[in-house]
């Protein structure tokens, strides 16, 4: 099964000032992270990099220190992250069979949660990492008053990595491009586009999003944890 990994690291990250994906996380930069876990990744052939075109230079550095060899390309990302993708779709070689999107600014992935998704979506056709909603979810009005709640009992918080077929991503891709359509991940364009069952394989609360300065502070401190117990 040959399987390619798309790691979308293109965005401008202004809350930070900088680039996100790019700030140090104890002692390396947050992308790294998840490259690292990537390569590491047994059923993970090859890698596309989507980032910054003025980033190059950088990511070209990142690559070689953190790639293990498996990175193949590094493409230009787009104004969303959905264009990134699907620039990094173009990329991918036309013999693979499952592509993971994984995205830059979430570093805390592991082989052994990627290959549990890898392996799900060879058995349905797709699969994508999340957690069970611990909060009560409340519905707003366009007044910001509350409308109702949402029972939690099947709400789940997607994350990354996700996998699908080749062939099922670039199409839902194809079509959103078409229709003008937007979405937040992947899944949704397959959800929207494909009958593909997609399968929810529980991760981890670790495995967050860094979108916010808080979210680094989080950040860090797991980093911190992680490495101490790899010395």
């Amino acid at each position: 099964m040959n399987v390619f990994a798309i790691l979308a690291a293109a965005g401008r990250g202004d809350r930070f000032g900088r680039r996100k994906q790019l700030l140090d996380l104890a002692g390396k930069p947050v992308v790294a992270w998840a490259l690292e876990s990537l390569a590491d990744t047994p059923e993970v052939s090859g890698i596309v990099i989507a980032c910054e075109n003025d980033e190059r230079t950088e990511f070209d550095e990142l690559a070689e220190r953190f790639g293990a060899g498996k990175v193949r390309s590094i493409v230009r990302g787009g104004p969303r992250r959905q264009d990134s993708v699907h620039v990094a779709l173009r990329a991918v070689p036309a013999t693979c069979d499952y592509v993971l999107v994984q995205d830059g600014a979430r570093p805390f992935i592991d082989s052994a949660l990627t290959g549990r998704v890898i392996s799900a979506a060879a058995r349905v056709g797709a699969a994508i990492a999340a957690v069970p909603v611990k909060d009560t979810i409340k519905l707003a009005t366009d007044k910001d008053t509350v409308e109702g709640t949402v029972p939690r009992e099947r709400l789940w918080a997607a994350q990354t990595p996700q996998v699908f077929s080749y062939a099922t991503l670039l199409e839902a891709h194809r079509l959103a491009q078409a229709d003008g359509f937007e979405a937040t991940d992947d899944a949704a364009l397959v959800e929207r586009y494909q009958s593909t069952p997609i399968a929810l394989i529980e991760s981890s609360y670790e495995n967050l999003k860094i979108t916010t300065p808080d979210d680094l502070e989080v950040a860090a401190r797991i980093a911190e944890r992680l490495l101490a117990t790899r010395r």
